[in-house]
C-alpha cells in the first residue's frame, strides 16, 4: 500500500520539472530543456519524505549524471518506493513548441516496476474494454478488430495512434486496409497510451515500437485506469533487423531475462499498487501546458492517479513564485 498523500507530493515533482522545461519551450535546444527538467525534478524529489530508488530514469550511471538508474532519491525517511520517471517526455516537442510534451513519474512498492533496459519495445495499449483480447502474436489488423468488437464499435470508427517511423510502414498499411483511423505522431507515446484509458479522449489503441522505459510508464498509467498493455522487448541494432547481442546480454544481466521473446503483460511490468503523475509542458490533447501569467505567477495542468482506488484527478494549479527563482537550488512548490 502506498499512502494516498504521496499523490500530491509527486504531482509537485512533475509540476516543478514541467515549469523548468517550459522556460525553454520553442528555443530549439532539446538538451537544455531536458537538463532543466531533470535538475528541477531531482531537487523537488529531495523534499519528499520517502526512500526512493530510480528504476527507470535518464540512463545508466556512466551516461547520466542525475536521475540515473539506481540513484537514491527522496529524504531517505519513510516508505521505500521504486521510481520510474521521465522529466521531459518529448524533448523535441518542447524545443519546437509542439503539442504534448509532458513531465512524468510513477512510483510503486519495492520490486513493483520492471527494470526495463533502454532498448525498444513492441507495444499495444488499450482501455479497459480491450484489455482481455489484445495479443501481440496477432496481426495489427486482427487486434484492432478484436478491440472494436469488444467495445461495440465499427472498425471504421476505431482510432489507433502509431509513431510515424519507417519501421511501422507495414503496420500502418495493415490497419488502413481494414478501414480504421490512424493518428501518426512524431514523438512521445506515453501521452496517447494514457489517453486510451480515458473514454473522452477518442483514442482507442496505441501500437508500434517505441522505448521500453516509456512502456513501463504507460503500463503504470493504464493500471490506474483499468486499461490493458502488452510489451515485447526488441533487441535490434539501430536501423536494422539484426539482433544486437550486446543489448541481449545487458537485458540478461540487468533483468535476468531468459526468454528474449517474452511478452510482458501489464501486471508483469507493474506489480502491486502504483501512483502516476503527469504535468503538461506544452499544450496537448490530454493536458494543457505551462502558462507564465506575469506578476511571478505560473499555471500548470496535471493528472495524478492511484491504482488502488482508480482515482483520476486533473489539477489546475496557480503557483506564486515571487519569493524565489524557479532556477534556485532550493526552490519548492
Amino acid at each position: 500500500m502506498i499512502h494516498r498523500l504521496f499523490a500530491l507530493e509527486f504531482v509537485r515533482v512533475t509540476e516543478a520539472a514541467a515549469i523548468a522545461a517550459a522556460q525553454q519551450m520553442g528555443h530549439g535546444d532539446q538538451k537544455n530543456a531536458d537538463r532543466l527538467a531533470v535538475d528541477a525534478m531531482r531537487k523537488m524529489l529531495r523534499s519528499v519524505d520517502f526512500d526512493g530508488t530510480v528504476q527507470i530514469g535518464e540512463g545508466e550511471r556512466d551516461q547520466a549524471p542525475m536521475l540515473y538508474i539506481g540513484e537514491k532519491v527522496g529524504t531517505g525517511q519513510g516508505q521505500s518506493l521504486d521510481v520510474a520517471l521521465d522529466p521531459l517526455e518529448g524533448t523535441a516537442l518542447c524545443a519546437q513548441g509542439a503539442p504534448n510534451a509532458l513531465s512524468l513519474i510513477a512510483v510503486a512498492e519495492q520490486g513493483g516496476l520492471l527494470h526495463a533496459p533502454d532498448v525498444y519495445m513492441n507495444k499495444i495499449a488499450v482501455g479497459g474494454e480491450g484489455s482481455e483480447v489484445i495479443d501481440l502474436l496477432k496481426s495489427p489488423a486482427e487486434n484492432v478488430r478484436l478491440v472494436a468488437e469488444k467495445k461495440g464499435k465499427d472498425v471504421s470508427h476505431m482510432t489507433v495512434v502509431i509513431m510515424d517511423r519507417p519501421r511501422h510502414a507495414e503496420m500502418i498499411a495493415d490497419i488502413r486496409q481494414i478501414g480504421a483511423r490512424i493518428v501518426l505522431i512524431t514523438d512521445g507515446d506515453v501521452q496517447p497510451a494514457v489517453a486510451c484509458g480515458l473514454d473522452s479522449s477518442g483514442i482507442d489503441m496505441v501500437m508500434g515500437i517505441g522505448g521500453a522505459p516509456e512502456g513501463v510508464l504507460s503500463a503504470a498509467a493504464l493500471k490506474c485506469l483499468g486499461g490493458g498493455f502488452q510489451g515485447q522487448l526488441v533487441f535490434h541494432k539501430k536501423g536494422t533487423h539484426e539482433v544486437d547481442d550486446d543489448q541481449l546480454q545487458r537485458a540478461h544481466h540487468t533483468m535476468g531475462l531468459e526468454d528474449p521473446q517474452k511478452i510482458f503483460t501489464l501486471d508483469e511490468l507493474v506489480k502491486g499498487p502504483v501512483i502516476f503523475s503527469a504535468t503538461g509542458v506544452t499544450d496537448g490533447s490530454l493536458l494543457g501546458g505551462v502558462k507564465f501569467l506575469g506578476n511571478q505567477r505560473v499555471k500548470t495542468h496535471s493528472l495524478v492517479m492511484r491504482s488502488e482506488t482508480r482515482t483520476v484527478r486533473f489539477l489546475t494549479t496557480d503557483h506564486d513564485v515571487s519569493s524565489h527563482s524557479i532556477l534556485e537550488s532550493d526552490w519548492v512548490l
